[in-house]
């Protein structure tokens, strides 16, 4: 049969059949549809115990953390040393960045770094360092198998670095394009510049690395650096993967044993003062929309209020269905992008922060519709749907943060680091759940002072109409963001 009659008779049986079809085959929709899924029971969520890994303490400081996880034949290791960036002297900040770098790359006195990388990538196995705010660190993967070669590496390379001056260039050389390229983007300077303003400019916590005080760590620095930290009272060594716990806690014992106590390393301790309530803006001219940032200080994660905080900030600014992005990027449409943090650290004062990306001629109405609902939240409690929805997504996104061993092994070390109690975890759960909307509206009222919040506005000034002066707040002030020139007339990376 030609082609073309095939599909005309085809259609032809097909057009009969479809008045057929359509009488005996869709029958009328009734007036209210069966929603069976609402009737299905949702049971309370059981009691929360993650899997707790072995924690042993050292005659000399050293604490192990040991969790069997037999899924994969890998064992993954971290090594947390006490003392990180917020320690460096100012004259030298970016010395734990060039530190963490420098250390890895250099390699030992048995084997350089290029030679290290040779043999790991042939092992599929790595080794890294890095700087942190409050810590330097050392982590390794391997395959269990190439375990004992790969952790005799790593413990050459811990106690036994040869830091090279040519590895020290490149690593400063690295850190030079990031201070060269640090104001390209809008929204990267209004979140250094809201840190400087909230924390001030000279505390560890916002102060910023320059070409002068990278170009002032030596050698020396880094090897001083490593001596004084790299001792028993600093380490937290942390191992997860298939391993038995018994026959690892031995091979550690072997090699961390002979480390010297030490002293302890002790963090700065800085000094926090409230923002004053300020407009600060930093011109930008090749850009079409602000970026708005309202900020303050937070607390710290021991704050007996931390569950009810945690719950307002659900309320607030947790995710899409949270009253500033409902109210001021979908029910008034003046930010691309909006969200908001009441910042809870471990031991410092975390950030309060309310941001927004908006068109430039909307900046001042989306900068006083995000003061509109800081204050809303001060006076409006929330309701019952509001309460339990903020609950539910706050625990049910805790869980996933420990979900696997090697989460939960995490946070034990990082619980140890801090000096929190091992059953932080646990308490967490009973405490989000005890939260009332009387305790929302409380800690709110208490810890959100709108006479301690400033703004940061980043943004094209020709285009923002009408001015930021409108806001009320005082007058503005402009913000030099101009980057100091490297020292003795070097040219810039």
């Amino acid at each position: 049969m030609p082609i073309t009659k095939y599909i005309a008779t085809i259609a032809a049986a097909a057009f009969l059949i479809l008045p057929i079809y359509a009488q005996t085959a869709a029958p009328t929709a009734p007036a209210t549809q069966v929603q069976p899924w609402k009737q299905i029971p949702i049971p309370p969520l059981p009691a929360f115990k993650p899997a707790q890994p072995l924690r042993v303490e050292l005659e000399n400081g050293v604490i192990l953390f040991l969790q069997e996880d037999h899924e994969l034949p890998f064992i993954n290791g971290t090594i947390l040393i006490r003392g990180g960036s917020r320690d460096e002297p100012n004259a030298k900040v970016g010395l734990t960045s060039l530190y963490g770098e420098t250390w890895r790359t250099s390699g030992t006195a048995t084997i350089d770094g290029d030679k290290l990388d040779d043999v790991l990538e042939a092992k599929a196995a790595s080794i890294e360092t890095s700087g942190g705010t409050a810590s330097t660190s050392m982590a390794w993967s391997s395959l269990k198998g190439d375990f004992d070669s790969v952790f005799a590496s790593t413990t050459d390379l811990l106690l036994h670095p040869t830091f090279k001056a040519d590895k020290l260039q490149l690593a400063k050389q690295q850190l030079e394009t990031g201070i060269a390229r640090r104001n390209d983007d809008a929204n990267g300077i209004a979140s250094r510049e809201a840190a400087k303003i909230a924390y001030g400019p000279h505390n560890p916590y916002a102060r910023e690395l320059e070409y002068a005080t990278v170009d002032a760590v030596t050698l020396d620095d880094l090897n001083a650096w490593h001596t004084h930290t790299v001792v028993g009272s600093n380490l937290i060594v942390a191992l997860s993967g298939d391993f038995d716990s018994a026959a690892m806690e031995a091979k550690l014992r072997a090699a961390f044993a002979p480390l010297p106590r030490g002293q302890r390393f002790q963090p700065f301790k800085a000094t926090f003062t409230d923002p004053k309530p300020t407009v600060n803006f930093v011109s930008k001219d090749d850009v079409n929309q602000s970026n708005v940032i309202i900020v303050g200080l937070g607390t710290e994660r021991s704050n007996p209020d931390y569950y009810a905080l945690s719950v307002m900030n659900q309320v607030f600014s947790g995710g899409f269905g949270s009253r500033v992005v409902q109210d001021v990027r979908t029910k008034l449409g003046l930010a691309y992008s909006v969200e908001g943090n009441y910042g809870a650290s471990y031991d410092h004062p975390g950030i309060f922060v309310v941001e927004a990306a908006t068109k430039s001629a909307t900046t001042v109405a989306a900068t006083k519709a995000l003061l509109t609902e800081i204050d809303r939240l001060k006076t409006e409690p929330p309701t019952p749907a509001e309460l339990s929805k903020a609950k539910d997504q706050v625990l049910n996104s805790f869980i996933f943060h420990y979900d696997s061993p090697d989460k939960t092994l995490g946070e034990q070390v990082t619980l140890a680091f801090y000096g929190y109690p091992a059953d932080t975890l646990e308490k967490y759960k009973s405490g989000i759940e005890k939260v009332t909307s009387a305790d929302v509206s409380r800690v709110a009222n208490k810890y959100i002072d709108t006479s301690k919040l400033a703004v940061i506005v980043v943004g094209n000034e020709s285009q923002i109409t009408p001015s930021l002066a409108t806001l009320g707040l005082g007058t503005v002030k402009n913000l030099d963001i101009t980057i100091p020139p490297p020292p003795g007339g070097k040219p810039a990376e």
